[in-house]
């Protein structure tokens, strides 16, 4: 979620990293500036949940980990709070933010959809190991997927029995288990 920046002035990465331990909201920090966080829909959650869960027991055993709406992603300078998503790999890295996620899940609401379309999408695209970045609308059926290197969208699922597939950690799931 997305809200409008704080009247605060602009911040450094590790100003914001300090500031945002000791705060009870989460806070995105995009261009130096800090954009409060809103609270989310029970659908957005059950969404989100849902793709976690079916992650998390699809990855269980491998050096992959799911992680949902509370960790942030570093791109540069910026600082963004996923709802959901996936990073593989031995080395645990900072243990407030992550750098290299293979893939990211936003599921839109209608005060984010644009900027989650938008300048968020471009900013994860640039993410050297990003392989998925998915829109999951909360208010109807449909899946949006895009990869780095390609600004258009890859993929539109829309149908119960579609399938998500995620072939950089062999995951699929079905549109009706997503949404139910």
């Amino acid at each position: 979620m997305h809200a409008q920046p704080e009247s605060l002035p602009s911040m450094s990465p590790h100003d914001y990293l300090a500031f945002e331990r000791e705060q009870p909201i989460r806070h995105e920090l995009v261009d130096g500036y800090l954009y409060a966080m809103t609270g989310a829909t029970d659908r957005h959650e059950e969404i989100a949940l849902n793709l976690a869960s079916a992650l998390r027991t699809h990855l269980k055993g491998s050096p992959c980990r799911v992680y949902k709406g509370d960790l942030k992603i570093r791109v540069a300078d910026e600082f963004y709070y996923p709802d959901v998503f996936v990073r593989c790999g031995e080395q645990r890295g900072d243990p407030y933010f992550k750098t290299d996620p293979l893939m990211i899940a936003e599921v839109l609401s209608p005060g984010t959809q644009r900027y989650d379309r938008g300048d968020k999408r471009l900013a994860y695209l640039q993410l050297p190991t990003l392989r998925d970045y998915l829109l999951i609308a909360q208010d109807q059926m449909l899946v949006e997927i895009y990869t780095p290197g390609d600004v258009r969208q890859r993929q539109r699922l829309q149908q119960p029995d579609d399938l998500l597939r995620l072939d950089s950690i062999g995951f699929s799931m079905s549109l009706a288990e997503l949404y139910e």
